[in-house]
């Protein structure tokens, strides 16, 4: 057994705890947990037998671990949060196998919150207090609310600042406009308005940042639903939101932004190597999107992890 501190009144079942690790006053750990380095488990929590919980992890009163919980390093549990492992609870029925549940490394879920059975709450995302997250949360997402939405993005890494949405104007600036996420840039585009209506442009090199090879637009999506998620390779995008209003947040692993693209009056240049993220559209939203090059799958990063590998971040 570790070296690891233990309240007089903590039950500690297991052999596996990590050490530095503090257990106080009313906690239960079973005998078949696993437990991390460094971690702080509060009165009155509870840990059942088929959980594994990483290093630095804190884990507030009112809390219980059930069967299928997974929690990475650093992640933080606040007071009265609530995992649950089974879909279809029955008094005296278990299933064959519970659902894992999986909080990556660095997020934080809030008071109160409630977890449904079998997601995965991506790294450095922040659950709010009360939410109930029914549905699996991006890589560093904020989300609020029954059922949880997303409200916006964190920064990476140890220091979680909500980051400021920006917004570009109805009257678009005639200069490109560089975002924190180096490569990543608003373009303005230009609009022609006379009593016969209202018309925009964009050609190369003047507007554009690459002849575009494949185009696509999204549109009917409901306000909850999300996009992207993933970055590219070698290939580049361009996107204006010809009516309505989206969300679209950007990182490389260290930076993040967010900005809110409404009208078609500017785009936003997305190059390769960059994790891009929609959400939030309007219910008449019409995002079009140019690409540099034609579709091609293996284009895709669509693992959060691998691509923290492949940009070379911790």
């Amino acid at each position: 057994m570790a070296d690891f501190y233990q309240h007089p009144a903590a039950i500690v079942e297991t052999k596996r705890v990590g050490s530095g690790t503090r257990v106080w006053a009313f906690a239960h750990i079973l005998p078949g947990a696993t437990i991390g380095h460094n971690c702080n488990f509060c009165d009155h929590t509870f840990v059942e037998n088929d959980v594994v919980v990483g290093d630095n992890v804190t884990v507030k009163c009112g809390v219980q671990l059930w069967d299928g919980v997974r929690l990475e390093d650093d992640v933080f549990v606040g007071p009265n949060a609530t995992f649950t492992n089974d879909p279809f609870p029955r008094s005296g029925r278990q299933p064959d196998r519970y659902l894992e549940t999986f909080v990556r490394r660095g997020a934080s879920i809030g008071a109160n919150a409630t977890i449904l059975p079998g997601l995965t709450i991506g790294q450095n995302a922040m659950v709010g207090a009360g939410a109930v997250v029914t549905r699996d949360v991006p890589p560093n997402a904020v989300v609020s609310g029954n059922p949880a939405q997303l409200v916006g993005y964190s920064t990476p890494g140890r220091k979680r600042e909500r980051v400021p949405l920006r917004e570009p104007g109805l009257a678009p600036s005639a200069e490109m406009e560089e975002l924190a996420v180096p490569g990543v840039r608003l373009i303005p585009m230009p609009i022609i308005s006379d009593l016969r209506g209202a018309l925009t442009f964009g050609q190369y090199p003047d507007h554009l940042p690459f002849v575009p090879k494949r185009i696509f637009v999204v549109y009917d999506v409901p306000s909850s639903k999300i996009h992207g998620e993933h970055a590219h390779r070698t290939l580049a995008q361009f996107l204006v939101c010809i009516v309505g209003s989206v969300h679209v947040a950007i990182e490389n692993g260290s930076v993040t932004d967010s900005v809110l693209l409404s009208g078609p009056g500017v785009g936003l240049y997305v190059p390769p190597m960059v994790w891009s993220t929609q959400y939030a559209y309007t219910a008449d939203a019409v995002l079009m999107v140019l690409a540099s090059d034609v579709y091609d799958e293996a284009e895709y990063i669509r693992d959060y992890d691998e691509y923290l590998g492949l940009a070379g971040k911790p």
